[in-house]
């Protein structure tokens, strides 16, 4: 019996709680943020994730807590150098210090499989960033060729969908014309190193901005009369896949037709401010649960059919440290003590600690299919 599961199993003797459904499913991602101070530890949501069949999550740092944690796990990591490391990893010395320290020491028993440098920086508006961002990626690259990594970690950074000047219709897609300079070398890059093009997709924001003519059955997956694009003559049933696509053709448009678009970040928020129409429990429901059951089907996009979707739901858990909006704290599935913030049709049990005082006693949920 493996460390990991030795000490899945006991966790759950301890908690006195079976834990045997399968929610998620293979294939599914799951973005871990931790920028709060009330998150389970790393060593039960390893069990939680363990119980869900999750089987590959994103992290946004490399913390040594959670890639212990999950030993083991079969789990496929996801790590990051956040934006604040992209002046250091330019040095070579530096970069190949970072990789001894947060993946060489765990690589044997917890699988990683991806390091992103740096986060939606295109969008932004350092730019002494903006130009470092290839370079910190080439020289990460080179520190894993020299350990004899690369051909098991590979190099990326995530965009958000502002990098595209036009999204529609989807065959027109094309990234802003003052970003080109930057992206057609990340492009030959990714190219290179066989890395995917992530993307960070919020059909959300589309709603948010202009509910009243953007359909709200449109972006949450719902049965709706679809739209067409006038070129292609494809038609598309939801936001998202027609966002997927605009990033597909503006890389081919940009002479690429060899670069994988993955989505990184997307998922929809339970609660906003007054000003964010559309975030509530019930939308996130439909969004994520349509989501996941697309995910399921193993389907491609309209312009793309056999490439099956990648995808990382945001988010695991909500967050209440996180800066900005009402929305940017109420992304999670889950809220930190284990309850589903809302259905997406699962059925189970999963442990809840919850602490009075000085004692400690365990309750339960139970998420009934629907």
């Amino acid at each position: 019996m493996t460390p990991f599961f030795f000490r899945a199993l006991l966790l759950c003797l301890l908690l006195s709680v079976e834990i045997g459904f399968k929610v998620l499913g293979v294939g599914v991602g799951i973005n871990y943020g931790q920028i709060a101070n009330n998150l389970p530890t790393p060593s039960r949501v390893a069990v939680m994730l363990n119980s869900l069949n999750v089987s590959r999550v994103k992290l946004y740092d490399a913390d040594p807590n959670v890639l212990n944690a999950f030993a083991d796990s079969n789990v496929d990591f996801v790590i990051g150098l956040g934006n604040e490391y992209l002046q250091k990893m330019l040095d070579r010395s530096q970069a190949q210090s970072w990789i001894q320290q947060h993946v060489q020491p765990y690589i044997s028993r917890t699988k990683i499989t991806c390091i992103t440098v740096g986060n939606e920086l295109l969008t932004g508006t350092d730019y002494q960033a903006i130009s470092n961002l290839l370079p910190a990626m080439q020289t990460v690259y080179s520190a894993l060729q020299n350990l004899g990594l690369s051909d098991e970690v590979y190099v990326s950074t995530a965009h958000s969908t502002g990098i595209l000047a036009n999204s529609f219709p989807p065959s027109s897609g094309a990234f802003k014309e003052e970003l080109a300079q930057y992206i057609q070398p990340l492009l030959s890059f990714h190219a290179q190193t066989k890395s995917p093009f992530l993307i960070n997709c919020y059909p959300f924001f589309a709603y948010k901005d202009n509910p009243e003519k953007v359909s709200l059955e449109y972006v949450l997956f719902q049965n709706n009369p679809g739209v067409v694009d006038p070129v292609t003559n494809l038609k598309y049933d939801n936001m998202l896949y027609a966002q997927i696509d605009a990033v597909y053709a503006a890389i081919k448009a940009m002479g690429h037709t060899d670069i994988q678009v993955k989505v990184s970040e997307t998922g929809w928020p339970s609660k906003g401010d007054t000003n964010e129409v559309g975030a509530t429990p019930e939308n996130a429901g439909l969004y994520n649960r349509n989501l996941l059951k697309r995910i399921l089907q193993n389907e491609g996009t309209p312009a793309n059919p056999s490439i099956p979707v990648d995808i990382y739901v945001f988010a695991l858990f909500n967050e209440n440290l996180k800066p900005g909006p009402a929305s940017e704290r109420n992304y999670g599935l889950y809220y930190p003590d284990g309850t589903p913030v809302y259905d997406i049709g699962l059925q189970g049990y999963l442990p809840r600690m919850e602490y009075s005082g000085s004692t400690k006693y365990v309750s339960y949920f139970t998420y009934v299919q629907r």
